[in-house]
């Protein structure tokens, strides 16, 4: 029996299902008094350190925590958990920490793009069960903005480099905790995790030790789902945003299974875009959630869902908030959440009235839930100029010219599928979100969409040059080459596909062939173990 402490927030779905898969029995918390009565807790923290530490004082928590602690029974705390057992946090100043180990938490001060997200590897500085079975190169999944800075090098486990040497993991006694999440690690993590729960197994090293860690590249699948004619969900894919093919909606497969293949073939992360509304259905009763739930029980990499975040009012009058529809989607199994046509709406909403309102979905989610778990879908168009004085959005002079021969364009938001333009650039709206609270961009490109033609580099470069969050490039993809090139020719830091893996003319594991040796990449092999 494990027992797991889930105080409320994200996904710690993920987490039950991972163990579940492993064998093991889960009960989850309830009451104070469950915590003194379980014998190997598990201690997922998602989210905000500040929201996670008056929730365990509101629960009444914090004493049977650490109790359980200062026991020495077996402990794994995940993330913000694993912050929380040090005495505070830049993040919230206001709340103390749980000061089981002498420290401080601390936001990433390096130049890189902040939050860290994706897969990186560890240095092991002590031998732990933990590391039984591993060889030192595998890579686990960080979606993080804040490290700890730990007292006492004798707890240190584990070290990554991100910009500078980090505290990634920590073991004192029984007690372990790591900074990245094992659970949405691929098979490494499974292994992991399975390691903790074999008591028996001797500490070890592992054989390699790397002189510095890097963060991967991620290669992504991306899969639009909607109801077709006959109302049953399957995976799709536009021409430039057009789903329908001999007046039917183009069926590409069942979404559950599709991203279970791509798990199984290396990708690094799965997003689903609901591009159907289901405006009408009660919140509990979205068939995304369905999905979500599903896809999880045996995909263990993070999960993003897009399409239908934002408030509503169901068929029976009642009323949701935009942080309502994401809490149901992180307890189904999300990861992360993505904005899109509001995103547009919120941004003109600040531009026009100088200041952010504190009530948009950006704000309210990443509040709540940190500003890793908020995506921002843009759709752009190209809108070609002859000079930049045509306009007063930033332009680009382009190696593509236009139509009538224009060597300047700049970037469209758009809104409604597509369908919509407004009078607001990608540029703008990416620096905007940022500000407000988002994690992270999802750039994709009308004009691109079904192409098969490569990424456009240009809008890349441009987004990627405006923001210090990650980016991730899409539309466009029509080969592992252009994979390749996108990771070369611009610092994005991750790339989706969509079609082109649906309709199985380039397979990931062909994608990651192509970038081995020549970009880093999280090693698809780390699939093929078995841990029955």
């Amino acid at each position: 029996m494990i027992t797991l402490l889930d105080y409320g927030a994200g996904n710690v779905r993920s987490l039950i299902n991972a163990l579940e898969y492993l064998g093991e029995t889960v009960a989850v918390v309830q009451h104070p008094e469950d915590i003194a009565r379980a014998e190997r807790l598990v201690f997922p923290g998602v989210g905000n350190y500040g929201a996670l530490m008056r929730t365990l004082r509101k629960r009444d928590y914090v004493e049977p925590l650490l109790d359980y602690l200062r026991s020495d029974r077996p402990f794994f705390g995940i993330c913000v958990a694993l912050q929380a057992l040090f005495e505070s946090s830049e993040e919230a100043d206001d709340e103390p920490g749980l000061g089981v180990l002498p420290g401080r938490v601390q936001r990433f001060t390096t130049t890189r793009a902040i939050p860290q997200i994706g897969w990186n590897s560890f240095k092991a500085r002590q031998p732990s069960r933990l590391f039984a079975g591993m060889n030192g190169e595998e890579k686990f999944y960080f979606v993080h903005s804040y490290h700890v800075t730990c007292d006492d090098d004798s707890v240190v486990l584990a070290t990554t480099d991100y910009g500078y040497e980090f505290v990634s993991a920590i073991q004192r006694g029984n007690i372990v905790a790591t900074q990245f999440h094992p659970e949405k690690s691929g098979q490494a993590g499974l292994r992991m995790l399975k390691n903790f729960l074999e008591l028996d197994r001797k500490p070890v090293l592992p054989a390699t030790q790397l002189p510095k860690t890097k963060l991967a590249k991620r290669v992504i699948a991306c899969l639009d789902v909607r109801s077709d004619d006959r109302g049953d969900l399957v995976v799709t894919k536009g021409d430039q945003y057009d789903v329908r093919e001999e007046g039917q909606v183009r069926n590409l497969g069942k979404p559950v299974l599709l991203a279970g293949r791509y798990y199984e073939e290396g990708a690094d992360e799965v997003t689903f875009l609901n591009i159907t509304g289901f405006r009408d259905f009660p919140l509990h009763d979205m068939p995304m959630l369905r999905v979500l739930e599903e896809t999880s029980k045996n995909v263990f990499v993070p999960l993003t869902i897009g399409g239908g975040i934002r408030d509503f009012t169901d068929c029976n009058g009642k009323h949701y908030t935009a942080l309502e529809v994401a809490a149901e989607y992180f307890r189904a199994g999300a990861d992360k959440i993505s904005i899109g046509s509001d995103a547009v709406l919120t941004v003109e909403e600040v531009l026009k009235t100088g200041k952010p309102s504190g009530s948009s979905p950006i704000e309210q989610i990443s509040k709540v839930y940190g500003n890793q778990a908020v995506v921002i879908s843009v759709d752009p168009r190209r809108v070609y100029v002859k000079s930049p004085e045509e306009t007063s959005h930033p332009v680009i002079e382009t190696s593509n010219p236009g139509p009538a021969g224009e060597n300047y364009c700049w970037y469209q938001c758009t809104i409604q599928g597509g369908r919509q333009g407004r009078d607001l650039d990608a540029v703008t709206l990416a620096k905007v979100c940022a500000e407000l609270g988002a994690g992270e961009i999802l750039l994709n490109c009308i004009d691109k969409d079904g192409s098969n033609s490569g990424f456009d580099l240009e809008l890349i470069r441009a987004v990627k040059g405006a923001v210090a969050i990650p980016v991730i490039a899409s539309s466009g993809a029509g080969s592992a080459a252009h994979f390749l090139e996108v990771f070369t020719e611009t610092d994005v830091d991750a790339a989706l596909a969509a079609g082109i893996f649906h309709r199985e003319e380039v397979s990931i594991a062909e994608v990651k062939a192509c970038l081995l040796g020549k970009v880093e990449i999280r090693n698809t092999g780390d699939n093929c173990f078995s841990t029955r």
